[in-house]
């Protein structure tokens, strides 16, 4: 354990196994695990070299007519340390591979029928909307979209986009918790009042949030909840959890049918086939090493540059950046100059062209007819990194034009 507060920075990137050549603004695509964290993983898989047998089928997820050795099986014991830090129950909480994983478990399982609605929003996560399209169209139901509010938007007016899109035969919704394409924190909470107020069953899509700002998953009034450990929780990859409410999990079961059918919620779960169970079983180490270095420390210092970054940008680049700073957590995303252009294809380009010519990795992307930059603020990240992208873009765009 660490007796003080390091200063976070460029100097910490000794701490992850990031290029330094590379000024890397892109944590929340895919995360970045910290040294301390694949080395504790390395040790669970040697761990279980040792005994494999004994490890899988024994003491991860106890199988049928098999005898473990401990008395809370290793899965159960990391769900717990897991969901005590998200603000859950253990018993509530599985992992699953990816916050994808998750939704589509929920949206298999969940009860529809012909006619029936799911309501996503026009800024929900692409992989999670092609999976509510599809479990839609096996039951001969509807997707609905709810257009969201422009970024700046006061809290309210996404309660009541939300809401205005319920109809009569909206069954389940899906909202995001942070947004990954414009990096809002949503007001879950209000928007999942509004929607079981009209008899609506809200699966939150939490990608973004765990160790990113303050969770407490038992107290937002949701019904399903799915979220990745390894993006700004360290936990490797890949690594997520699904939470239900209690009287969510009957008939909830995984994609893959194995073991832990109608066994209960966790045994469907935890015991999907042979895998490798590492990450999973990383993520208290993650915890405690997020721990050593003060939670709101990192959470502070991540949203702090953050905001600094969008404020930073926007000057630079003369466009505008009035997102209210309750609405942003360790990502924040910046309109490009004009002639940096409209589509996706020369979003790419803006990409590449920083990677490549200037060894700036961060996401661009083209929103509402500009393209914008969604940048990732980081312990590893300072100032001098927002700077060097502030700088590049308008090289880039120069020669672009």
């Amino acid at each position: 354990m660490r007796s003080t507060t390091p200063a976070f920075g460029r100097g910490f990137l000794s701490e992850f196994p990031l290029d330094p050549d590379i000024t890397y603004l892109n944590h929340g695509t895919v995360g970045v695990t910290p040294r301390a964290v694949m080395a504790a993983q390395q040790a669970i898989r040697d761990q279980i070299e040792r005994q494999p047998a004994t490890f899988i089928l024994r003491d991860l997820a106890p199988l049928p007519h098999n005898t473990s050795t401990r008395s809370v099986p290793w899965l159960r014991e990391a769900a717990g340390q897991v969901a005590e830090f998200l603000g859950a129950r253990g018993d509530d909480v599985v992992f699953v591979d990816n916050a994808t994983t998750g939704a589509n478990a929920v949206l298999q399982s969940f009860p529809l029928h012909p006619g029936d609605e799911i309501l996503v929003t026009d800024t929900g996560y692409g992989g999670v909307t092609h999976a509510a399209r599809y479990a839609a169209r096996r039951a001969g139901a509807i997707v609905t979209t709810a257009a969201m509010p422009v970024a700046g938007s006061p809290a309210d007016d996404f309660v009541a986009a939300v809401e205005g899109a319920v109809t009569s035969r909206t069954r389940l919704a899906i909202v995001d918790h942070i947004v990954a394409s414009t990096a809002l924190v949503l007001p879950l909470r209000q928007i999942a009042a509004a929607l079981k107020s009209k008899g609506v069953a809200v699966l939150a899509d939490g990608a973004h949030v765990p160790g990113s700002i303050p969770l407490h998953i038992d107290s937002l009034g949701v019904d399903y909840y799915v979220g990745n450990l390894h993006k700004w929780m360290w936990t490797p990859r890949s690594s997520a959890i699904l939470w239900a409410a209690p009287h969510r999990q009957e008939g909830l079961q995984p994609v893959v049918a194995s073991w832990g059918l109608d066994q209960g919620f966790a045994a469907a779960f935890d015991a999907p086939g042979t895998r490798d169970p590492s990450a999973h079983l990383a993520a208290p180490r993650a915890i405690q090493f997020m721990r050593s270095l003060g939670i709101e420390a990192v959470q502070e210092y991540n949203h702090r540059l953050a905001v600094d970054a969008g404020r930073m940008l926007a000057a630079a680049w003369n466009t505008q950046f009035s997102v209210p700073e309750a609405m942003v957590p360790t990502m924040v995303t910046v309109m490009l100059p004009e002639r940096a252009g409209q589509t996706m294809a020369e979003a790419g380009m803006v990409r590449d062209r920083l990677l490549f010519d200037h060894q700036i990795e961060v996401m661009v992307t083209a929103l509402h007819g500009r393209v914008w930059a969604r940048v990732s603020a980081q312990i590893y990240n300072d100032l001098s990194d927002i700077e060097r992208l502030a700088n590049a873009v308008r090289q880039v765009v120069h020669q672009a034009g």
